[in-house]
């Protein structure tokens, strides 16, 4: 006798369940963390609100499932000073021992990097790395000079020494990498006391470490741990794909590209109505790219200028290529290309020179440039052959064109690259994107017909 279905379906329930509490156990086991785990965190790039978030979150993480140390691995030009500020902090009230890395051999630890490997329980850098000052210019190039001397200097000084002081290190070559913008090479570093062992890997480092005591202050008191790390497990810590996607857009020539993009597609949206793709395109490469510049930083007056080009080249289109409109976009959007990262006011002592490349800014400049000059000269083209004609002749009769909006009876279309006011004789109503074909021309108003499909 044949179980009921009934049966059958509580079977594969039941199946069903136990598959899922085993699958349970199992990843329960896999997230356990090994007695003694040594956490990885890779920081690279510029120092952001990102990374900000993926430490303060790497090391509570590292900390509720009970791993002994975390090795920050540091490679970065440098950063915004809030960001740097709120990693520090982190790093400063760490629960458990935090160890700054700067590897891999070439790495370098500049500027807002400096400020994270002093804040760390222990400071390490492999051989051929340097830490410090990336120059002593500002972001737009100019000499220091007496500015090193301004407030927001002495304050970001202020901040290394009480850091310097926390960690036991030397304040003085510390502070000289904020105001004179010393840098140093690993075994310089080592020898004045910035960091506290110089290691050619990471299984080196942790051999290096073991046994060594770190003090741990928190709001609930001081604690002293002893490491040990010889032999320790790793695991690395990666960014969570969200943050992962917005470090790799927190890139100057990225953002700028991004912007770019959302001012082209929405420029196509506007021009062409109901295409749908170019806008939607467009506005999400635009929120991208502006959340992008949210996390550098960006000069706002270079956003409005890449987007005032488009306006331009709108206008340029239609008013049919006279080529003003549209060189003062070309110079509008390189323009604001070079404004996006600039910086005008006191040079940042932890920032790096940030700027859009050129080779990111000239083939987009030139390529717009290119498809203006083409159009003003089809446009100048088609004005001579009415001149020629004369102006009474119908110059346009039998053309078909595109309706750029809805005649309803009347409305606007485009015909041989211009825009022209128009009707449907008989009344119909015709929507964008529709094709039609011109029947007949009075003065600047064409009267049209829907085209039969599949031709004229």
């Amino acid at each position: 006798m044949s179980a009921s279905p009934a049966a059958w379906a509580r079977v594969a329930l039941l199946g069903a369940s136990a598959a899922a509490l085993a699958a349970g156990i199992a990843g329960a086991a896999l997230a356990q963390t090994p007695q003694g785990e040594v956490r990885v965190i890779e920081v690279d790039g510029v120092i952001s609100p990102i990374t900000d978030r993926y430490v303060s979150r790497a090391i509570a993480d590292a900390e509720r499932s009970g791993a002994q140390a975390v090795v920050i691995t540091l490679d970065t030009p440098g950063g915004l000073l809030s960001a740097t500020r709120g990693v520090t902090e982190t790093l400063l009230s760490a629960p458990l021992p935090v160890i700054a890395y700067v590897s891999p051999p070439g790495a370098h630890a500049a500027s807002a990097g400096t400020f994270i490997a002093a804040a760390a329980h222990i400071a390490a850098m492999a051989p051929g790395a340097n830490i410090g000052a990336a120059s002593p210019v500002g972001a737009q190039g100019e000499d220091l000079g007496e500015t090193a001397q301004s407030k927001a200097f002495q304050d970001t000084a202020a901040m290394m020494r009480a850091i310097a002081e926390a960690r036991g290190r030397p304040s003085a070559p510390l502070e000289a990498a904020v105001l004179e913008a010393k840098a140093y090479t690993a075994e310089e570093a080592l020898a004045l006391g910035v960091v506290d062992a110089v290691a050619a890997n990471l299984d080196d480092l942790l051999a290096q470490l073991d046994g060594r005591s770190v003090v741990i202050e928190t709001a609930d008191g001081r604690r002293t741990v002893t490491l040990a790390t010889a032999g320790a497990a790793t695991r690395r810590a990666p960014m969570g794909l969200f943050d992962r996607l917005l470090s790799y857009i927190a890139d100057p020539n990225v953002s700028f590209l991004l912007i770019s993009l959302g001012g082209l597609g929405l420029f196509v949206e506007f021009w062409n109505p109901g295409l749908i793709f170019p806008g939607v395109g467009g506005l999400i490469a635009l929120v991208l790219g502006l959340a992008a510049l949210g996390s550098l930083p960006g000069n706002w007056a270079g956003v409005a200028l890449i987007l005032l080009a488009f306006v331009l080249f709108g206008v340029e289109f239609t008013i049919d290529g006279f080529g003003v409109a549209g060189a003062l976009g070309v110079a509008s959007f390189t323009l604001g290309g070079i404004l996006l990262f600039s910086h005008f006011g006191t040079p940042s002592p932890v920032l790096p020179d940030l700027s859009v490349s050129p080779w990111a800014l000239a083939p987009p400049a030139g390529v717009l440039a290119l498809g203006v000059l083409l159009f003003a000269r089809e446009a100048r083209r088609a004005r001579k052959a009415q001149r020629g004609k004369g102006v009474p002749l119908p110059v346009v009769v039998g053309m078909t064109g595109t309706v750029a909006e809805a005649l309803a009876p009347e409305g606007k279309v485009r015909v041989r690259g211009e825009t022209w006011n128009a009707r449907t004789p008989d009344g119909a109503h015709v929507e964008v994107g529709a094709s039609v074909i011109v029947r007949d021309e009075r003065g600047a108003l064409l009267e049209v017909e829907p085209a039969a499909p599949g031709g004229g």
